[in-house]
């Protein structure tokens, strides 16, 4: 006696279409929240490995080194030397640059954009980061009106 069990056939479009739908279903929670310090693509730099204390001590963005470095809100923080690792690591939310290192300005808009180091400028003794010349140009024109909206938009701005 033999036992002849048969299965519905399914076609590979059902199965195409089930894979995607799943993949749909599940991505926007995987790809929903932006980490809360900027860092590149290939990269777990914030600041593109520019020293967060060098604005403030030298007046400038310098570049850091890998072999100083500190471990921070999910990115590693590059520096010039271990005096600044060691002001930072004390003081983190002092030298950070404000938004994670996102554009201040697309906050100010409601968005993020990559923030590059080298468009910077310090207001009452916090560092912000714009997107390109072009953008911290117009941010310049009225810091204190820009700030105002960003932090009505930070950190809402990461889960949009």
């Amino acid at each position: 006696m033999s036992l002849n069990i048969t299965f519905p056939t399914f076609s590979r479009t059902f199965f195409s279409g089930l894979i995607a739908a799943l993949f749909l279903a599940l991505a926007p929670a995987a790809f929903a929240d932006k980490d809360p310090i900027y860092t590149s693509v290939l990269s777990d730099k914030a600041l593109k490995g520019y020293d967060a204390v060098s604005y403030f001590t030298a007046g400038k963005p310098q570049k850091g080194k890998k072999s100083i470095s500190h471990e921070w809100n999910g990115a590693t923080w590059l520096f010039t030397s271990e005096e600044n690792r060691d002001l930072f690591a004390g003081d983190p939310e002092r030298y950070a640059p404000q938004y994670g290192g996102y554009c201040a300005w697309a906050v100010s808009q409601g968005y993020t954009a990559s923030g590059d180091p080298k468009v910077w400028k310090i207001v009452d003794d916090k560092l912000y980061v714009n997107y390109n010349k072009k953008v911290g140009k117009t941010w310049s024109e009225d810091p204190q009106g820009f700030i105002k909206l960003a932090n009505e938009n930070w950190p809402k701005v990461l889960s949009e």
